[in-house]
């Protein structure tokens, strides 16, 4: 009696089958290319048509969204050594965040409210020092060493500090960052 049971379920399986032998043979061999996907249907969109790299010139090797800010500080043929720097990101904190954790600040970089930037300038003077700060990149030149660099987070560059610490041969930059959605993320 099993035996007729597993046969009968076999029959009622291939009659609610959809699919022929002759349909599985096509979607074997379907290329990638036809299978079709949920972003497939609709009309297609205009900019799907458009590549991604169009150019505005038609002689301009690149556009200036593809060129980093500070790259035009970069120098090849200057030999200065790069000193030693660390980035530090720093946070306000009150008692009030420390112990009853009344603010929606936490330990990590978002809730961070400036950047440090500590550069080891050994036997250098402070009026040696020339620095530019844009948004997203920190330009230092002494004599002896040369830094571009790159600035993990963008940065309020006009409301940046820097002091130089003669006795440990050391400048402090000091830079508050500059983020989208500060007011929400830092409010008190």
């Amino acid at each position: 009696m099993e035996l007729s049971s597993a046969q009968n379920l076999q029959a009622l399986s291939a009659l609610l089958s959809t699919r022929d032998e002759d349909d599985e043979y096509n979607c074997r061999n379907m290329t990638s290319s036809a299978v079709m996907g949920p972003g497939d249907i609709g009309l297609p969109s205009p900019a799907a048509n458009k590549s991604a790299y169009t150019k505005k010139d038609s002689k301009a090797i690149w556009s200036e969204e593809e060129v980093t800010e500070g790259s035009q500080f970069d120098d090849l043929t200057d030999t200065r050594p790069k000193p030693e720097y660390d980035i530090l990101l720093k946070q306000n904190v009150g008692t009030e965040d420390v112990f009853l954790g009344m603010s929606r600040k936490d330990p990590s970089s978002m809730c961070c409210d400036s950047m440090l930037v500590k550069i080891k300038l050994p036997d250098t003077k402070a009026t040696d020092v020339v620095l530019d700060v844009k948004e997203k990149f920190l330009d230092l030149r002494t004599p002896n060493f040369k830094l571009g660099l790159h600035l993990p987070h963008p940065v309020h560059s006009q409301d940046g500090k820097a002091q130089f610490y003669s006795e440990r041969q050391e400048l402090e930059v000091t830079l508050p960052m500059n983020r989208l959605m500060d007011q929400i993320n830092l409010q008190r």
